[in-house]
């Protein structure tokens, strides 16, 4: 007798092993229809899984996200199938799951085209319409080499190659089909309805720039219609707020071949910038930071004594210099500690918080490159809290408050909590992991923050809080993080005099809030569409007449409110007044003064607001008040 436990807590009892299938078409007919896999005892499993002994089971369906997962699975080998189809001797290689939706990499003589893409899709909807069933069989591993190789299929000859001898491994076949998977899949490919190919880009063989580029063909898929309108829906409009258009549309900043990601910034990109740094550094100052500054280069027996050189050697830009290795800073914690140690420090002088807008360069692939929200170059708001233990928990707590209220002035009011553990390669002992990992936790709960576990995805050094933002379009960008770290003051031998007279090693906080300040003017202009709050505008107010006679007036104007700290733009150009209100707006100008002679008579202004809303004539003194209003209220 096996007997099977659901999620409510009810049993059911059967004669014999029994499918995952067999007990949902026990339970009901539409549940049976529905199910797309199980979870026995945990364990995502195929409606074909046989059940053995006495276990667990929730049926899967696609309100589930393990259901969302399975269909997109599912689709991928879905897509290798109407490849194959169309295409013979296209080779198929990986095809994961990802945010959103899969991809597939496919070795083929030539280049896919649009053209080709439409095809695959309809032929993929036309498969699915065939509701054929997805079968699993297990074969040895040196059986599964020789099976691929027989049928040309010889990237899945190697895959499989590569698992250790004596092994068997699992295929999935759906009609004339079969693939190399773990799964589990779908029951039939009947279950695939709703999905689209997105898109073609290179890859290379197992992601090393020294094999075979590959072409990689992505598609999302989701459980419903409406689903997969509303994410089409949200692509469009991220099309539309995409940074790197919006930035050449705004002159905001560009990229050039000449220094692959890194960020060339242009006077409007750059008051943006210093809008962010400058406004960070307020927060520094009133919030008890000490802001300190680094140097670019050092010797690489730091990084091998923090461990970095080991972690992140191939991300590290390097340089020689009268037979001493030095490397371009990833990160800005090694040289904090070094201005830490000069001098003694006290118990007394703790918490001390150091902070920087460190300059830090990665080595990354250019594949990887996108505008400036991945870069090589980029900007840190850094900091580094040392502290003593009895201490950590309070300054996480203030910490997590100061980073909701800078998240609010930036327009971010969702915010995204985990705490990432202890990661299988790590450093420190694991008393130091379950203090810091406590002391994260319990941060949260006093900041009455509801969070997620992160299992395994902490810094080798020390376990974090991870900040993410949700944006307008329901996008998440993880930006702030705070880690505690024992390990890196004991490895570079930071210490402080405690109230007893001893020695004593303090504990490192590693905090940012926006990170990357690259990435986060990125994030904003696309939060934002490109109409930044007006603090941030890199033009706030563009002053516009109607004929030369309004010239001087307009110049007072322009005068009059630089003095007030205002930054506008003077256009005198000699075109109708339509085409500049045109111009202004494309430009997302919060604010356009229009001057005719009816205004410079009265001494005033007419306002228009971004929007195209006509707030009327108004004084310039009122309209300077309410300008004044709107910044300091991070309008």
């Amino acid at each position: 007798m096996i007997q099977v436990t659901l999620p409510d807590a009810s049993k059911r009892d059967f004669p014999q092993a029994v499918t995952v299938a067999e007990v949902a078409a026990s339970i009901g007919a539409g549940l049976a229809k529905a199910a797309l896999g199980g979870k026995v005892d945990g364990l995502l499993v195929d409606t074909s899984f046989l059940i053995e002994r006495d276990s667990a089971l929730a049926i899967i369906t696609a309100k589930d996200a393990e259901g969302l997962e399975l269909i997109r699975h599912s689709t991928a080998h879905l897509l290798a199938y109407a490849v194959k189809e169309l295409f013979p001797e296209a080779q198929v290689t990986i095809g994961p799951v990802i945010e959103n939706g899969f991809f597939y990499d496919f070795s083929y003589k030539r280049p896919f085209t649009p053209e080709d893409l439409e095809a695959i899709e309809m032929r993929m909807t036309q498969l699915a319409a065939k509701d054929e069933p997805v079968l699993r069989r297990v074969l040895p591993r040196d059986e599964a080499v020789a099976h691929f190789k027989s049928i040309g299929e010889h990237y899945k000859a190697e895959i499989i190659a590569s698992i250790p001898a004596g092994e068997d491994v699992s295929l999935y076949r759906e009609g004339a089909f079969e693939d190399l998977c773990r799964g589990p899949h779908v029951p039939s490919t009947g279950k695939l309805k709703f999905f689209k190919l997105m898109k073609v880009a290179g890859a290379y063989w197992r992601g090393d720039h020294r094999n075979e580029m590959l072409q990689r063909i992505y598609g999302t898929a989701w459980a419903s219609k409406d689903d997969l309108q509303q994410h089409l829906t949200m692509l469009e409009e991220a099309e539309k707020r995409d940074h790197r258009k919006l930035g050449k549309e705004l002159d905001l900043f560009h990229i050039d071949d000449h220094a692959p990601g890194l960020v060339f910034w242009h006077p409007k990109g750059w008051t943006v910038w210093q809008g962010v740094e400058q406004y960070m550094r307020r927060v520094y100052q009133d919030n008890g930071y000490l802001e300190v500054k680094g140097p670019q280069v050092i010797d690489k027996t730091l990084w091998e004594k923090t461990g970095h050189w080991d972690k992140y050697r191939e991300n590290m830009f390097t340089t020689e210099s009268e037979k001493r290795e030095y490397a371009l800073k990833p990160m800005n914690c090694p040289g904090h500690i070094l201005i830490f140690k000069q001098g003694i420090k006290s118990y007394r002088d703790l918490p001390l918080r150091y902070g920087e807008f460190g300059q830090c360069h990665r080595n990354e692939p250019s594949g990887g490159l996108h505008g400036i929200m991945r870069v090589r170059g980029f900007t840190q708001d850094d900091g580094h809290i040392f502290c003593t233990e009895e201490q950590i928990l309070a300054e996480c707590v203030n910490y997590t408050t100061l980073l909701q209220k800078v998240y609010t002035d930036f327009g971010f009011k969702n915010i995204i909590y985990k705490v990432a553990t202890r990661p299988e390669k790590r450093i420190g002992s694991d008393e130091s992991w379950d203090k810091a990992e406590h002391a994260l936790m319990e941060s949260l709960r006093a900041s009455a923050c509801e969070f997620e576990i992160a299992p395994g995805d902490g810094a080798f050094y020390g376990p974090k809080i991870e900040y993410t933002l949700k944006d307008a379009l329901g996008r998440q960008w993880q930006c702030g993080t705070m880690q505690v770290d024992f390990s890196m003051p004991e490895r570079l031998d930071a210490e402080y005099v405690g109230e007893d007279g001893a020695r004593h090693r303090p504990v490192m906080l590693h905090r940012a809030i926006v990170g990357s300040l690259e990435r986060f003017i990125g994030i904003l202009i696309e939060e934002h569409a490109g109409a930044l709050p007006i603090w941030l505008a890199p033009v706030q107010v563009s002053v516009l007449n109607i004929t030369d006679a309004q010239a001087d007036y307009c110049r007072e104007i322009t005068k009059t409110l630089q003095n007030q700290g205002l930054r506008v733009h003077l256009d005198l150009k000699n075109e109708k007044i339509t085409y500049k209100i045109r111009e202004h707006s494309m430009q997302k100008v919060p604010y356009l003064l229009v001057v005719g002679d009816k205004e410079k008579d009265a001494g005033a202004v007419a306002v228009r607001a971004r929007g195209n809303k006509d707030l009327g004539v108004m004084s310039l003194e009122a309209f300077a008040a309410q300008i004044a209003s709107d910044i300091a209220n991070k309008a």
